[in-house]
């Protein structure tokens, strides 16, 4: 029973580190989703992607989740006339980031429900070690 708590924190452990990074990312996107291009032409800020994936311990079986890729969104910029722009091309419309925010929001969301229940089940596999502990006890 030791050894299934113990795997169970370890991927939970796993999530959270994954969760941590995935939280990060969508932050920057949300702290750049205005952001321009410094001059004429120039490319505003491009969102980060995260992917997931998993990672087998040869040694016990047990599976991590791990950051399999920090990548780029392909999705094109969108264009904004703002002539008054030093970003502005010569006529006089801006890129800006490729950044949704609202789906930003839901990816936060969504990121802290799942770092949330990671931490339930280190919580949990805690609580099941110090009962198992105490059964122990004469």
């Amino acid at each position: 029973m030791i050894d299934a708590l113990t795997a169970a924190m370890r991927t939970a452990g796993s999530g959270l580190a994954a969760e941590t990074q995935r939280i990060r990312i969508v932050s920057e996107n949300l702290a750049n989703a205005n952001s321009t291009g410094a001059t004429a032409g120039s490319d505003p800020y491009v969102r980060r992607t995260i992917t997931f994936g998993e990672q087998l311990s040869r040694e016990d079986g047990v599976r991590f989740v791990t950051v399999r890729s920090i990548g780029r969104d392909s999705a094109p910029f969108k264009l904004v006339h703002d002539p008054g722009n030093q970003a502005a091309d010569e006529n006089g419309n801006v890129k800006t980031p490729n950044v949704q925010p609202m789906i930003e929001m839901a990816d936060l969301r969504e990121a802290n429900r799942s770092y949330q229940a990671n931490l339930q089940v280190i919580r949990q596999a805690r609580d099941l070690y110090s009962m198992t502990v105490d059964l122990m006890k004469p």
